[in-house]
């Protein structure tokens, strides 16, 4: 019998579709989420994505698709990017930064999410009336016990200066690690004979303004805490600092690349790496077998050397310069 030609071709396209179709859907897709832009944040993304490299899943194999999204701090910007990977939907969400890993859990209770450079779900108010996380939460978190010792850098790196400490710090009232931080701080300031001065800043866009409402208070140092608020407006308070000849000392290793004088806190890099090995695991398996949040693994002590000489700060031995 003759076939038709054109239905020969007709057949043949439909079939090219169909397995494009097939092969486009067994290609895992991973939200990744960012509430804001950044240049340190954007360390964990890096570590991720290098994670899931280095564990065979790469777009450059074509074996993972990663849709990259930044909220630029915007809220309902970032609700949108939620709701659209959600509604997709992709295989998981990657979240970078409390407030992506807090929309993430509100909007999702079965795409596991994959948390990073966020609070335990405890300090992220992401508890049940039992007490529980919720299930699909996994990836790499951090309580406040370090910020102990980031704080008291300030008085041993500072020790030849006289008489009481004044320390300066803002605090984000919206974000629940940044106001834990900051009574945590409190505390710790008063237990230690060292005069605290916290003021809130809401909005990157209010930095200058507050950062010299608190220089005037003749403070000695600058403490940034763990804020993603103090991540925006960094450069904004930084120059602010150094015109007034203020040091910054800072809870975030990446801070200190980009003028804080030390810091011990958690490499960013490395705490995106640690999820992004979380999430390989994931995809290997389709299971979620044996994984939960778990806490960041590597801290460091590192200074800047031009920040230390200009403030005629001697760093001890078990410190790490940064480039």
């Amino acid at each position: 019998m003759k076939r038709n030609p054109y239905f020969i071709l007709c057949a043949a396209v439909l079939l090219m579709t169909a397995c494009k179709s097939t092969e486009k859907n067994t290609v895992p897709i991973v939200g990744f989420v960012d509430a804001f832009e950044d240049a340190t944040i954007a360390q964990a993304k890096s570590g991720f994505t290098d994670a899931l490299a280095k564990n065979g899943f790469s777009e450059d194999k074509g074996n993972i698709k990663i849709e990259y999204q930044n909220a630029q701090g915007s809220i309902p910007t970032l609700t949108q990017i939620v709701n659209k990977f959600v509604s997709e939907p992709v295989d998981l969400l990657a979240t970078s930064t409390t407030l992506s890993s807090v929309t993430a859990a509100q909007k999702t209770k079965t795409i596991p999410i994959f948390m990073m450079v966020s609070p335990t779900p405890e300090r992220a108010h992401l508890l049940d009336a039992q007490g529980k996380a919720p299930a699909n939460l996994f990836g790499t978190v951090e309580d406040l016990n370090y910020i102990d010792t980031s704080f008291m850098l300030i008085p041993k790196l500072l020790k030849a200066k006289a008489g009481k400490l004044l320390i300066g710090m803002v605090y984000n009232q919206s974000e629940p690690q940044s106001a834990d931080a900051m009574e945590r701080i409190k505390e710790l300031a008063e237990k230690s004979n060292i005069t605290l001065i916290a003021m809130p800043l809401n909005s990157s866009a209010d930095a200058q303004l507050v950062t010299q409402s608190l220089l005037s208070k003749n403070i000695d140092a600058f403490f940034a805490n763990p804020d993603n608020t103090v991540f925006a407006a960094f450069e904004t308070i930084y120059k602010n600092c150094e015109q007034k000849q203020v040091p910054v000392f800072t809870s975030e290793a990446g801070l200190v690349q980009r003028g804080a004088v030390a810091a011990f806190g958690a490499d960013i890099y490395q705490w995106g790496y640690q999820s992004g090995l979380q999430a390989a695991q994931y995809l290997k398996t389709h299971k979620t077998d044996g994984l939960k949040p778990e806490m960041v693994k590597v801290r460091k002590r590192v200074y800047n050397a031009d920040a230390a000489k200009k403030y005629n700060v001697i760093v001890p031995d078990n410190f790490e310069a940064v480039k």
